[in-house]
């Protein structure tokens, strides 16, 4: 067996990055974060052309909590010898290739971040968890579970997956041709904006014919506004999680457009492209946007899919074809397999995912002394905020935190911009004392 430390992460994305990177800066607490891949690569498959975060640098994995780490995009710039150019860019946001190339730099410097570490089952022996990976056995006091998100694919379209018919998260991982092909793009968020616009610039070859598909009533942009952005502060998530459970839901649903919409600049440049070749170049039009459509079935031809689509504006059904169907279809969250000797003793909501503390920390009948901490599992307990960056770095400090004990970083603020009721309550808020100012 190996040495035994305060706390092991499972899998290193951004979030679980931030609490290592954070917790170089409390070496009192050891620590070990173990990844399958070889080295750091984050979201490989949707690195296209022209793709832009929807969150500032600003909000790093550090500089929220801890301005002065060497882990911030401020450090990144100075370090690599380009802050006076990036300045110069005048750029408000970043691209995402840029960010993943920031993230992979950071985690090249934190030797407890080990690669090529595929963690295989995680078993709890009386005070300790026992992590089996592919390079031996280690123990630990406490987890922090940060494996992600899976690709969704709803499950009348999987017997159709294969070269042909994908998920949007595999582009930029295959050697696409849509050269003279019927291409059927579903999904209408900000990942299917970016794989419109490059099929668009013909980035794969100029397609015969291009439909984007979407359910929602239009292609709809970001929610940036400044008081939208209050949502994604830590004052505004210490309520939200307080709440009734049927008010969370509703605030989700509500607020959905602040995070899940497409960025303004994206979709000033499809337009703009749209009118500059069908408008002034007088192309024949060989692209449909069509919103307000749902997919409700698929079914394999010899030349490619035939789908029958539900137009909600109208009630009609449609059928659509093509030759490729690219899946803009988001993603979900799914337990890791590797809980499974310890899945029985963990508390699940009643969609079988994760019930978290004020923490992150997860609920369950093992020992206490031994915690549990998730990242980028509190969409319904924490809000919106959970699954963006934007408060990453609060977030990893609020779990360090409560595994030390004690008040490692300070995240503490002024008072609060918007009155939300009931500020510094701790009994869940009712249906009808919370008013949404939505």
């Amino acid at each position: 067996m190996k040495k035994l430390t305060d706390l092991i992460g499972v899998g290193v994305g951004p979030f679980n990055l931030s609490v290592a990177a954070l917790l170089e800066r409390v070496p009192h607490l050891s620590s070990q974060f173990f990844d399958n891949k070889k080295e750091f690569i984050w979201h490989e498959g949707l690195m296209l052309p022209n793709t832009y975060m929807q969150t500032s640098y600003l909000k790093d994995l550090v500089t929220a909590v801890e301005p002065a780490s060497p882990y911030s995009f401020m450090s990144y710039l100075v370090k690599n010898k380009k802050f006076y150019r990036f300045l110069n860019t005048e750029m408000q946001t970043i691209t995402r290739a840029e960010f993943s190339d920031y993230l992979s730099w950071t985690a090249k410097q934190i030797e407890q971040v080990k690669f090529s570490h595929a963690v295989e089952e995680i078993k709890h022996v009386k005070d300790r968890f026992v992590v089996t990976t592919s390079q031996g056995d280690f123990e630990s006091k406490h987890l922090c579970l940060g494996t992600g998100k899976s690709a969704y694919v709803p499950e009348y379209l999987k017997t159709s997956l294969g070269d042909h018919c994908f998920h949007a998260s595999e582009m930029g991982l295959r050697n696409i041709d849509l050269t003279g092909k019927k291409v059927v793009l579903v999904g209408g968020g900000q990942t299917g904006a970016d794989i419109f616009l490059n099929a668009l610039r013909g980035h794969w070859g100029q397609p015969a014919q291009l439909d984007w598909l979407s359910r929602r009533a239009n292609f709809q942009a970001l929610d940036e506004a400044a008081f939208a952005n209050e949502f994604f502060v830590p004052q505004y998530v210490e309520q939200f999680y307080h709440l009734d459970q049927v008010v969370k839901k509703r605030e989700i649903d509500a607020q959905k457009l602040t995070s899940d919409g497409i960025t303004t600049e994206a979709l000033r440049a499809i337009y703009q492209e749209l009118y500059d070749k069908f408008e002034v170049q007088k192309q024949r039009k060989w692209v449909r946007l069509l919103p307000h459509r749902t997919v409700t079935s698929m079914t394999q031809r010899f030349d490619g899919f035939n789908m029958d689509v539900k137009n909600s504006l109208n009630g009609l059904e449609e059928s659509h074809s093509g030759t490729v169907v690219i899946l803009a279809t988001g993603f979900e969250t799914k337990l890791p397999r590797c809980l499974a000797p310890i899945m029985d003793q963990l508390n699940l909501c009643e969609d079988g995912l994760l019930q978290l503390d004020e923490n992150f920390k997860v609920q369950w009948q093992g020992n206490p002394k031994n915690s549990i901490y998730a990242v980028n599992a509190g969409l319904g307990s924490h809000g919106i905020a959970d699954p963006q960056l934007s408060l990453a770095a609060w977030r990893s400090a609020k779990i360090i935190n409560d595994l030390a004990g004690e008040c490692c970083f300070d995240i503490s603020e002024s008072s609060n911009v918007m009155e939300w009721g009931n500020e510094g309550s701790t009994t869940p808020f009712s249906v009808a004392d919370f008013v949404s100012v939505a």
